[in-house]
């Protein structure tokens, strides 16, 4: 029977070491101990402990059947290899299967309505498993790597940690570091953001996609941390996407739809804070207050010749551009 003091966390550090590292037994020990901490302040395993997962990771018939040799002073898979490949250990499907049944409970409490998409998605994986029937195919990014990022930069987030930052951009020829102070996550066309206050370029509102364009980062432990003073919720609320400009001005939009579509609009709105117009003539026709940035103008092209821009002046030359460029690609 597996130590169950966090034993799945302790199996998901296992692997990755096994699969990015080569460290000797102490080494491996005094690693585990030091993620665990991370989340469970305080909490260690013992040698004996370490000694139980390691044998459970080389067992074939009731561990995972990992090819970690003996006999070698490193530990290190001889081949490509993950747990994530392997079926759940059944202690493992007992808890799963327990975790779905609590969460259940709260499917249709408003404060946890996105629980029932989740819960259907697990359920349809769980199904797949046993007679490979498969219900739903669900938009996802198969290629987005940068989800590794997630979890760390939220603790970090949790635990007021300064970091060093190292980022190379897709045109930049080299490396470059920065000292960043993240405040918060957000989630936008199916990719992460970590946005926080650049300290190295003295910004506050600085943005970085978790992608492979995020080469690392490590926590920066003497240096003090620097609260936000920043509403996120009306951050987020006056614009679209992620990018914004810091002397960005919040301005009125306007737009008229065409062929129907701003149905299509209000049951999927870019922009939540959008309001319709009063008057019968303009059914077709929202506003909204927002900044002017590329990912709304992104937005609007997505309705090709069913939108127009009303107003601002400025969006409605910024489309016009837009336009005559695409005109020019197929002339």
């Amino acid at each position: 029977m597996a130590n169950s003091t966090h034993a799945h966390l302790r199996y998901n550090i296992l692997d990755y070491c096994f699969r990015e590292k080569s460290l000797k037994f102490d080494e491996l020990l005094e690693f585990v101990n030091s993620r665990l901490d991370d989340y469970y302040p305080g909490e260690r395993i013992s040698v004996r402990t370490l000694r139980d997962d390691i044998k459970l990771f080389r067992d074939k018939e009731n561990g995972f059947g990992a090819p970690l040799p003996v006999n070698l002073r490193t530990y290190q898979y001889s081949e490509e290899f993950s747990i994530a490949q392997r079926p759940l250990l059944e202690y493992e499907q007992y808890l799963m299967n327990a975790t779905q049944e609590l969460l259940a409970r709260f499917e249709n409490h408003p404060k946890y309505n996105k629980l029932a998409e989740a819960l259907v998605k697990f359920q349809d994986e769980e199904d797949q498993d046993i007679d490979d029937s498969q219900l739903l195919f669900y938009d996802h990014n198969e290629e987005y790597k940068g989800i590794s990022f997630l979890k760390p930069l939220y603790l970090s987030i949790k635990k007021k940690q300064v970091l060093k930052i190292k980022y190379k951009g897709f045109k930049d020829v080299e490396t470059f570091e920065f000292e960043f102070h993240p405040h918060i996550l957000k989630q936008y066309n199916r990719r992460w953001f970590v946005y926080g206050r650049n300290e190295s370029r003295d910004i506050d509102h600085w943005s970085i996609p978790l992608d492979e364009r995020l080469q690392g980062f490590t926590v920066l432990d003497d240096v003090e941390y620097k609260e936000s003073s920043t509403d996120w919720d009306s951050y987020f609320r006056t614009m679209v996407g992620i990018t914004r400009h810091a002397d960005a001005e919040i301005v009125r939009v306007v737009l008229k739809f065409y062929n129907g579509r701003e149905h299509y609009f209000k049951t999927k709105p870019f922009q939540p804070d959008y309001e319709e117009f009063l008057e019968d003539t303009k059914r077709d026709q929202v506003w909204f207050d927002t900044v002017i940035n590329r990912e709304l103008v992104q937005q609007l092209l997505s309705y090709g010749k069913d939108v127009q821009v009303i107003e601002p002046e400025e969006l409605i030359n910024l489309m016009r551009n837009e336009v005559i460029g695409m005109n020019d690609l197929y002339v």
